[in-house]
């Protein structure tokens, strides 16, 4: 007898263009540049990239059914569409969450569902704990808590024993004075550095991330890791929201919101072999919060677009179109 035919994985859905963009003023100097998807009357999502300083793309529309979702995306302060670019200047987590919410108001929506991944899950978890009766479901991939053991992991010891070839080259900026600490070190660079420290810096910075981000090796690298604007917009604002902890009140600050989102019909999704967010903050997640629905992707990293996190992020939006 044939064994049974395996599930075939879900795929994204078809490409899909804005029926609406602009340019939120958003105060400070900041403008924020944002574009809506899908049903004009659909029910409304919200989709938060990664980085911080990293930036919506076309991909991204692609997790939620067109015919039946209202997407909002938006690349947050300083990075993507949105200007100054690569500016550090009123950019925390908490100018976000407001930037969020005057997006929200801005569309007339009074709850909705949010979706991110890697950062993206961090801003996700932020912004439900501040403004929980806003949140109608929360679709999360490669859960990062934002803590100084994490950070540690990827840029000082941890993330170094597998990639030891792509470690070199991001250590290479650094003088081997200065790499007690290489996240201070690079902050100051990308922070404070001349021009040409800065481009050093941010494209190091930046291939670092790429090189780690998939099981597919270096091919799967988004070319936009290559690019000099987003590098260093995305190298910058990093390393700045890194070296002051999120902008959270305490180390562990985010994980300790759990309790407060119960209510809130919650998918998490997590490569187990992601390099960038390992697993232990997933679980950790989890565990603080039984009631969420949690998914193991055993042949992927922590890439949005392995075709195993793939099907699971989409059978969870469409699982959270029905949420109550």
């Amino acid at each position: 007898m044939n064994a049974p035919a395996a599930t075939p994985r879900r795929q994204l859905y078809p490409e899909v263009e804005p029926f609406h963009y602009g340019w939120l003023p958003a105060g400070d100097a900041h403008e924020v540049y944002f574009e809506v998807c899908g049903k004009p009357d659909g029910k409304p999502c919200v989709v938060l990239h990664g980085g911080p300083g990293g930036a919506i793309n076309p991909t991204m529309r692609r997790f939620f059914d067109p015919a039946r979702w209202r997407m909002l995306l938006f690349d947050q302060r300083g990075c993507g569409r949105s200007r100054p670019n690569a500016s550090l200047e009123h950019n925390t987590t908490w100018d976000l969450i407001a930037d969020i919410e005057a997006l929200r108001e801005k569309l007339g929506v009074e709850r909705w569902t949010v979706f991110g991944g890697s950062w993206g899950s961090t801003l996700a978890l932020a912004y439900a704990a501040t403004h929980p009766e806003r949140v109608q479901a929360l679709i999360l991939r490669g859960v990062f808590l934002l803590t100084k053991r994490e950070l540690h992991w990827f840029y000082q010891d941890g993330a170094n024993m597998i990639f030891p070839d792509a470690w070199e080259r991001f250590v290479a900026p650094i003088p081997e004075a200065e790499r007690g600490d290489l996240l201070d070190a690079y902050w100051r660079r990308l922070a404070l550095g001349a021009p040409k420290e800065q481009a050093e810096a941010a494209a190091a910075w930046s291939r670092w991330e790429g090189d780690t981000i998939s099981i597919r090796g270096p091919e799967a690298r988004p070319a936009k890791f290559n690019e000099s604007q987003f590098a260093t917009a995305f190298a910058r604002i990093e390393s700045h929201y890194f070296k002051h902890g999120g902008f959270f009140p305490y180390d562990g600050w985010v994980l300790d919101q759990a309790p407060r989102l119960k209510q809130i019909p919650c998918w998490i999704v997590q490569g187990r072999f992601d390099v960038v967010t390992p697993m232990e903050a997933a679980w950790k997640l989890k565990r603080a919060w039984p009631e969420a629905r949690f998914e193991t992707v055993w042949d992927a990293g922590h890439a949005s677009t392995e075709p195993g996190i793939i099907d699971a992020l989409i059978r969870a939006t469409d699982a959270a179109f029905n949420a109550p």
